[in-house]
């Protein structure tokens, strides 16, 4: 018996009668011989992990543009996070670890740079729209390996995809992921917008702290062991009325006073500047993008692919590019 059928079989042992099993997987679009030591959602894990665009996470934003602090979260930090709790709701509620955290690892893989700012510019600019959960199903279908993909399971892609907008998940690692997206985002980008000043302890909504908690580590603790104790036994994830209420209280405060408030509207203007020129220089000279990028122009068309090859930049890739195309360099010296 190799490890792998010593690991499924454990899944049998170990896991809720609903949880998924890594030998029953949906499989591959292109069939792949057994590995002998590890199962199929954990190659999956591995191979995100390896790939091109979650080292690029590292320099993409998450709320706070470029940040000077050592401690503002970024995309792949963000990730991280998302793959903390939703592994700690998985192995609670004996549900499948491995597939949970290649979900969880993967699901951001399609975020543009500049955050959410680069999204609403895509979205914007593409003709049938832009969102980053579908982006990141496409990074590894697509964009990855020069175009063949990453050809994970069906679980693992679908996790990536419903963990956000209307498409809702096919398994309860799925709902693991969506769930610890929502609790890792709103809780560490209160902490990030506490240490840049943009809120003050005193402004935080009592109502939800007096139930979520007054710091960091107890808002999440409540957020986590509230899942469990309303989950157990159960198909499906759920919270309490009360904490879940306080939860959506919470993040209706935060797009109030950080996502949508007025305080980078400046900078974010200048986002959406250098991308909607970057579009449009891509757009009418498609050739300057990487090979991988051209070809998939001629499948899929010009705009789309010029969305792809912005939609991988990172931050600070994106400014480099477009200050090569557009700002003057010094004349050399003789």
């Amino acid at each position: 018996m190799s490890i792998r059928e010593r690991l499924e079989q454990q899944e049998y042992q170990i896991l809720a009668p609903w949880a998924a099993h890594a030998a029953e997987t949906a499989g591959r679009d292109a069939p792949a011989t057994p590995d002998d030591l590890r199962t199929e959602y954990q190659r999956d894990r591995d191979r995100i992990i390896h790939c091109k665009s979650f080292r690029r996470l590292k320099f993409k934003t998450q709320v706070f543009l470029s940040p000077e602090g050592d401690h503002y979260r970024t995309r792949l930090t963000h990730t991280l996070e998302v793959a903390q709790v939703a592994r700690t709701l998985a192995r609670s509620l004996r549900l499948n670890e491995d597939l949970t955290e290649a979900i969880a690892l993967g699901h951001d893989l399609g975020h543009t740079p500049y955050g959410h700012i680069g999204e609403r510019t895509l979205n914007e600019l593409l003709p049938e729209g832009f969102r980053h959960n579908e982006q990141s199903l496409r990074v590894v279908e697509v964009l990855e390996n020069r175009g063949t993909g990453l050809n994970l399971t069906k679980e693992v892609r679908q996790g990536i995809l419903s963990h956000s907008g209307s498409v809702q998940p096919e398994t309860a690692e799925a709902e693991c992921v969506r769930r610890a997206d929502r609790i890792a985002y709103l809780n560490h980008d209160l902490d990030d917008a506490l240490r840049a000043g943009i809120l003050k302890p005193f402004e935080l909504p009592a109502d939800c702290l007096r139930i979520l908690g007054q710091t960091h580590g107890e808002r999440i603790n409540t957020m986590i062991r509230n899942i469990v104790s309303n989950s157990e036994g159960q198909p499906h994830l759920s919270m309490s009325e009360e904490v879940e209420n306080a939860m959506n209280g919470l993040r209706e405060f935060m797009f109030d006073r950080v996502y949508r408030d007025g305080w980078r509207d400046p900078e974010e203007a200048r986002c959406d500047y250098v991308l909607r020129h970057l579009f449009e220089y891509y757009c009418a000279h498609p050739g300057e993008m990487p090979e991988e990028f051209v070809m998939i122009g001629y499948r899929d068309g010009t705009e789309r692919s010029v969305c792809d090859f912005l939609s991988c930049m990172t931050d600070r890739y994106a400014t480099r590019k477009f200050r090569d195309l557009f700002v003057p360099s010094a004349f050399p010296a003789f």
